[in-house]
Formats: C-alpha cells, structure tokens, sequence
C-alpha cells in the first residue's frame, strides 16, 4: 500500500531519546502526556499532517505501543480537504 506509514517502534522510542536526552535503551515504553505531545508533533511534522486525535484516542495512550497504533490509524486514514 503506497500510502502506509514508514512510522514504528523504533522511531517513536528515538524520539522520546531525544527529549529525554537519554539512550535509546534507557527510555520507558510508558507515555505520559509530555511525551504524547511531544510525539505527536514530531510526527506531524515528520508527515506533514495534522493528526486529528479524539479525546478516547488519546486516553488510550499509555505506552509506545499503543501510540503507535493510534498514530498509524490516524496516518493511513484518507486526508482531509
């Protein structure tokens, strides 16, 4: 699928690195809301799209992984205007 994310695991936990400033092996798989921000405007930026994230979207957040399965849906969805 052409439009599919290249988005993963891995990318999301450099870039908590950077914003903790620590090892890539040292950054928690938690997510609080600092780190959900942070995230998603890296990845808007990253995409240039604004992720149009729903307030149960973004209560689900609680760990990389679940950022990551938001930030895919939200990605691969048709864009709007």
């Amino acid at each position: 699928m052409a439009g599919q994310p290249d988005l993963g695991r891995a990318d999301l936990l450099t870039m908590l690195a950077e914003m903790t400033a620590k090892p890539v092996d040292q950054v928690s798989d938690r997510v609080g809301s600092m780190e959900l921000a942070w995230l998603v405007h890296l990845v808007e930026q990253r995409y240039d799209r604004r992720l149009d994230l729903t307030d149960d979207q973004l209560a689900g957040i609680r760990t990389v992984d679940d950022a990551l399965a938001v930030f895919h849906t939200c990605l691969t969805a048709p864009a709007d205007g």
